[in-house]
């Protein structure tokens, strides 16, 4: 029956192979591999909930999680048709989750590579070896409209951690001279975040990524609790309810992978801000796969009930990644709006260039803090002798980093930046505007914490996501107690007329990091590419949302 099959390319779903990858040779046929098909939803609308997000906190309708199941995920009767489609390629139904769309299939690389009219093969690229395909995936006809994305074919990494240790490097000496690195009840008190509250009755999640390995397992990547023990001892603060959470294989894997100081990061500085919330830490493999199911299982996770989530992860907004990948991940974060759940996010530590290896020469944004359902969290660098704040943007140049800012080629400017005088996106259209609020991000001015059994100072935007992840359980508990809501997707009303007097604008400064995009983007009065509105006055914030 396959081979009569009418097929049809996967609207969205091309790949390119990366600049400087090597084929090594066919991906394994017999090898067993898990994938996740996105589907239709019954209900779904951007506009809606760009709506929502223009109401008060207090006035707002979210969905909860079993409504949103009911009205905006997939259907059952979709749902059978892809248990056909299995039937008939020998692959097997692993598990259904209604709410979030998915469907995840197993089987091995030769009967996943006939289903869905792709060639596997296995690919060096960056130290690694990753089963990648390039060009679209083809689904039966009589599936196009209801497949909207496949996913975890191909395996390579799609994201890297946005954080940065302190250095002692030439530059870095010559900076730290005049710079101090803080703790994190210091920047809560420097930053006026409101007093009272803990985050008791929250639950922030926090995503993160395992590496993975030569058979496509994940590994790597992960907390000792004995680090985070020490870290809220010596803070003398008491330490939060913390669950490790396996998505797609992932798990707490620490001492494997340098992405031990972005988990050990996120954990400390959340939890340090929101003690009294509970903290859910979401394991998943690198993957496209892995990244959306991380944030949809939070999202959709009816027992913890996250009204908050951190994500530390991004990249540039590049070819190599498909449509369906940007697409899948803004989606989930979508929901989470609907359903009164804030996602900070953070927007890179590679200047306006984003640049990774292969630097093409232009300005990106990160993704997915270009989402425009996300709350993108830039970098500045603080001192604040005898307690006097002085704050810039973040810009140590390549070795030091700075925060990530501009203009997305993907997403259109939403309705909420209109008046934010967001500059035309490197493509010359009306995109998306990053970041959109900003915090302490240099290592050279950064974070003290704990890490493998000795006190470290870390920066990166990654520090800035769970700072505001841990300002927002805070006001989530303040205005539940006032009139029973979260305050979920804020982006509307932090730019709307009279919530400047909420942030402080960071007006010196540039984050073009490699000195050859001309100053782009600078900072001013006003929202601008480097810092966003600025930096939020936590108790003025939580007045204006609590309002």
């Amino acid at each position: 029956m396959a081979g009569t099959v009418k097929r049809v390319a996967l609207a969205n779903s091309a790949r390119k192979l990366p600049k400087g990858a090597k084929l090594v040779g066919a991906a394994d046929p017999k090898q067993e591999i898990e994938i996740s098909v996105r589907l239709r939803a019954k209900r779904s609308d951007d506009d809606t909930v760009m709506a929502l997000g223009a109401q008060l906190p207090r006035e707002r309708q979210y969905l909860s999680r079993s409504e949103f199941a009911e009205q905006m995920g997939a259907d059952p009767a979709d749902v059978a048709k892809i248990d056909n489609f299995a039937h008939h390629h020998d692959l097997n139904v692993k598990s259904v989750h209604l709410a979030s769309r998915t469907v995840k299939l197993t089987g091995t690389v030769k009967a996943l590579s006939a289903a869905f009219g792709v060639k596997l093969n296995k690919v060096k690229h960056e130290g690694g070896t990753y089963r990648m395909r390039k060009g679209s995936v083809q689904i039966p006809a009589e599936l196009e409209g209801i497949v909207i994305g496949v996913h975890g074919l191909d395996n390579r990494p799609v994201a890297r951690p946005h954080f940065r240790h302190k250095r002692i490097g030439r530059a870095a000496i010559a900076r730290a001279a005049q710079s101090r690195s803080f703790s994190v009840e210091q920047i809560a008190q420097l930053y006026n975040f409101p007093d009272g509250e803990t985050g008791a009755g929250q639950c922030i999640a926090i995503i993160e990524l395992n590496d993975i390995d030569q058979k496509g397992k994940p590994t790597g990547a992960g907390y000792k609790t004995s680090d985070l023990k020490t870290f809220f001892k010596k803070a003398g603060i008491p330490m939060p309810q913390i669950a490790p959470t396996s998505v797609d294989g992932g798990a707490n894997k620490p001492g494997r992978s340098e992405a031990d100081g972005e988990v050990v990061l996120d954990i400390e500085v959340a939890g340090a801000i929101a003690p009294g919330a509970k903290i859910v830490v979401y394991f998943a493999p690198n993957t496209t796969n892995g990244f959306i199911d991380a944030v949809k299982a939070a999202v959709h996770d009816s027992a913890r009930k996250p009204s908050v989530i951190s994500i530390s992860w991004g990249g540039p907004e590049d070819p190599e990644n498909s449509q369906q990948f940007l697409d899948g991940l803004n989606e989930a974060i979508r929901d989470a709006a609907a359903m009164g759940v804030t996602v900070c996010v953070a927007s890179g530590d590679n200047g306006s260039a984003d640049m990774g290896e292969g630097w093409d020469g232009k300005p990106h944004a990160d993704f997915p803090a270009s989402s425009p359902f996300a709350l993108a969290c830039g970098g500045t660098n603080l001192t604040a002798p005898n307690g006097h704040i002085q704050e810039v943007v973040w810009n140590g140049g390549p070795e030091d980093g700075a925060g990530g800012g501009g203009v997305s080629i993907v997403f259109a400017q939403p309705k909420y930046q209109a008046n934010a005088h967001v500059p035309k996106s490197p493509a010359h259209h009306s995109g998306r505007g990053v970041p959109d609020i900003a915090g302490d991000a240099d290592p050279a001015t950064g974070y003290q914490i704990f890490l493998n059994g000795a006190g470290a100072t870390i920066g990166g935007t990654s520090a800035v996501a769970p700072l505001m992840a841990g300002l927002i359980a805070r006001i989530n508990e303040a205005t539940t107690k006032k009139f029973g809501k979260t305050v979920g997707f804020i982006n509307p009303l932090i730019y709307a007329a009279g919530a400047q007097g909420a942030f402080r604008d960071i007006t010196s400064g540039n984050n073009d990091i490699t000195g050859q995009l001309h100053g782009m983007y600078k900072a001013g009065p006003g929202w601008d590419a480097c810092s966003g509105l600025g930096v939020p006055n936590g108790t003025k914030l939580q007045d204006l949302l609590a309002a």
